[in-house]
């Protein structure tokens, strides 16, 4: 047993003990009224006598009741006024309470915490980042309230991560009133025949006001603070706008069509093209590139599947033509006609915050207008990050934003291409490009590509690329260009790489300059700094999308543009803080890469116990005649339930397949029910029922079946 277990039974043994004895040799007796009343004179008498020693005792007694959460501390306060008068006995058990509730809570963080923790860590995290925001403030709140049961109070609040510094100084402020009312009726203790005779309905539903007392002290010095922060600024009298949006991509656009749904009066403003990064040069023109490159493979390996194949002729800029021809074929969705005709005001140019209520937008004509607005949302997206090397520019080098128009240029697919960068774009692009007919290097700095996902999927991927013709250097640092050529570094030697076409794919940064932010005081050198409703310092200036930083991917832009929308529009009576509990993302090579939840690494950083559950999709029958075996279901789950705490899925169509482990994460539904669900056979996501079938396998009760065994023999043997 370690020393800490050793610790943690001995405290609760003790614990224990005083409790049981305190029933056992039924002490309580003396804790009540009728008592209380029949030692007064006794006890007075002791006191006059032996001053120091009563107060001694009686102040060790209260904090020995408060710290066990012993019934019978309404009845000691009562006899610190019967006894000690007003004042001290108020300054006794101040005190005395103020350190027994400190003794209580630390018990509990020490006995229960990290228990608590390892159950439910997700919402321990939640609970804890709202104490560190506000919890003086609420725990003040329950103290001024003496119908919440102080005990349950102490043992609560040290389940969360508040200092104990903050929980002794409200507490000691908190208890003050009601202990001033105890005191003072224990004065009057002739007059009291039960606790029912000082706390009567009137005085409770005082206390009651008083303990919104200090959400009113926060709500007003959050007045006071935005006064401060709007101070230089004059505020409109009315304003043109409920919500202005700056930026027409994913964010921008839900954030204004949820604006548009309520009725509010909105304008979206989009400098550049409607639908942003993802329908022009991302999610959407990439996705058509690898269903070229996958049909280019598929025609290759035709033989696999008793086809006469061979090596395709590639058309290029057919290929190039079809990817325009998708995004024709979406774009409508994203168009300033729809969105006119939801009742947005779509403004086609440049907008420019000038105060933290207007927007001075510049259209595309040469004119200029200026719209008050209540508040603003900033969707401005994200831009590819070049790295300032060398020869880089001089040498041509692309990004995910400008290699559609260069490529389109182009009469064949590159001969040679280099890519810097592992993660989801370089992987998708390499093993695209590839299979296109261009000789590939993928160069990453790291150790490994798709670092961000679990190791075991990188590997398969690393794998699956080389196959595919991809040179993959990795732990390489690119240095230079010198023409055609890129310099790379690794181990102390340097190599040059020749290339035709060459991407950068290292990342990608908030696009926040020149939208006038820097002038209001708010930071543009990335990541914006926002609070958990997607504010940032100025409250009524919000922001969603890849300006946020945290998970660059369309759908979590809708995601946030909600949040976005309604803080922004009702935030004045309720908001909501952004949930980033349940995010997915697939990275799309062949196989695809789906993540949602916890990887290993990052459950072992955040100390999560956890089971691994793995199903290969080498003998499902769906993958074996899609001739799609490479890959598997990894799951990880919380110890000794079936709770799942995350998921990755290496397979065709995993992006697919996922949806169902997100529905489940996300409303609480375990792997006991997707065990039974029926899931329609053949197909992939059959393989999410076997993995919840692996998990049961180790969990079944052996111990019952043995039993069971024992039935079946019996009856064959007698019926």
């Amino acid at each position: 047993m370690s020393r800490s277990a050793a610790g943690k039974l001995a405290l609760f043994t003790l614990l224990a003990a005083a409790i049981a004895a305190f029933f056992l040799l039924d002490l309580g007796a003396y804790l009540t009224l009728d008592s209380l009343k029949a030692q007064q004179a006794g006890l007075a008498a002791l006191l006059d006598r032996q001053p120091l020693r009563v107060i001694g005792g009686f102040f060790l007694v209260y904090v020995a009741a408060t710290a066990l959460s012993l019934p019978g501390a309404a009845i000691l306060t009562l006899a610190a006024g019967a006894i000690f008068g007003l004042w001290l006995g108020t300054l006794i058990v101040s005190f005395a309470s103020a350190i027994g509730a400190s003794l209580a809570f630390l018990s509990s963080r020490y006995l229960l915490r990290d228990w608590v923790k390892q159950r439910f860590g997700r919402r321990v995290a939640a609970i804890d980042r709202g104490v560190e925001e506000d919890g003086a403030f609420y725990l003040l709140t329950l103290r001024l309230i003496p119908a919440f049961p102080f005990f349950l109070i102490n043992l609560a609040m040290g389940l969360t991560a508040m200092r104990l510094p903050v929980f002794y100084l409200v507490s000691q402020i908190g208890m003050l009133l009601g202990t001033l009312v105890f005191v003072n009726a224990g004065t009057q203790l002739a007059a009291i025949s039960s606790t029912a005779d000082i706390l009567s309905p009137a005085l409770i539903g005082s206390f009651v006001l008083l303990g919104l007392f200090p959400l009113l002290a926060k709500w007003v010095l959050g007045l006071v603070k935005r006064r401060r922060l709007y101070r230089g600024w004059k505020r409109p009298q009315h304003f043109d706008r409920n919500l202005i949006v700056i930026g027409g991509g994913a964010g921008g656009l839900v954030t204004a069509y949820i604006a548009a749904t309520v009725r509010a009066k909105v304008t979206l403003v989009e400098a550049g093209a409607m639908g942003g990064d993802c329908l022009n040069t991302g999610c959407v023109p990439s996705k058509a590139l690898i269903r070229s490159a996958r049909t280019a493979h598929e025609l290759r390996n035709a033989d696999r599947f008793g086809v006469r194949g061979g090596d395709p002729a590639i058309d290029f800029p057919a290929v190039m033509r079809r990817i325009r021809e998708v995004i024709t074929v979406i774009e409508p969705a994203d168009s300033v006609e729809r969105y006119t005709g939801l009742g947005v005001d779509v403004r086609l140019g440049y907008a420019t915050i000038i105060d933290p209520w207007t927007v001075e937008i510049a259209d595309r004509e040469g004119g200029t207008t200026r719209l008050t607005t209540r508040s603003i949302v900033i969707a401005t997206g994200g831009e590819p990050l070049v790295p300032d090397l060398p020869g880089l520019k001089e040498a041509g080098v692309l990004t995910s934003e400008t290699m559609w128009d260069a490529l389109a240029r182009r009469d064949s697919v590159p001969r040679r291409m280099v890519i810097v960068g592992g993660g989801p774009i370089g992987t998708e692009m390499a093993q695209a490009f590839a299979r296109l007919g261009s000789q590939v290097t993928l160069v990453e700095g790291g150790e490994r590509i798709l670092p961000k996902d679990d190791l075991e999927a990188s590997a398969l991927v690393l794998a699956t690329l080389r196959g595919d013709g991809v040179t993959v250097l990795l732990g390489h640092k690119a240095l230079r260009c010198e023409g055609k050529t890129i310099v790379v570094e690794a181990e102390g030697t340097e190599s040059s790489l020749p290339f035709d076409e060459i991407v950068m794919a290292v990342g990608r940064r908030a696009r926040l300059k020149g939208y006038g932010l820097e002038a209001l005081g708010i930071d543009t050198d990335q990541p914006l700094e926002l609070n958990d409703r997607l504010q940032t310092i100025l409250p009524n200036i919000y922001a969603a999308g890849d300006v946020v930083g945290a998970y660059q991917f369309t759908h979590v832009a809708a995601h946030q543009a909600w949040f976005a929308a309604v803080n922004a529009l009702f935030g004045t009576f309720k908001s909501f803080k952004v949930d980033y509990r349940v995010i997915p993302w697939t990275t799309f090579t062949d196989p695809e890469v789906a993540q949602v939840g916890h990887t290993e690494a990052t459950a072992a950083k955040e100390g999560i116990v956890y089971e691994v559950v793995r199903f290969s999709l080498s003998h499902l029958d769906r993958a074996v005649a899609e001739g799609a075996r490479s890959g598997f279901v990894k799951l990880l789950v919380a110890k000794g339930k079936d709770r799942i705490l995350g998921v990755t899925i290496v397979a065709s169509g995993a992006g697919e397949m996922l949806a169902e482990y997100v529905l489940a994460m996300k409303h609480g539904i375990g792997l006991n029910k997707i065990l039974g669900t029926i899931h329609a056979y053949p197909t992939m996501t059959e393989a999410n029922k076997y993995a919840a079938g692996e998990w049961k396998k180790e969990h079944k009760p052996e111990g019952l079946l043995r039993w069971v065994e024992r039935f079946h023999d019996w009856r064959r043997a007698f019926w």
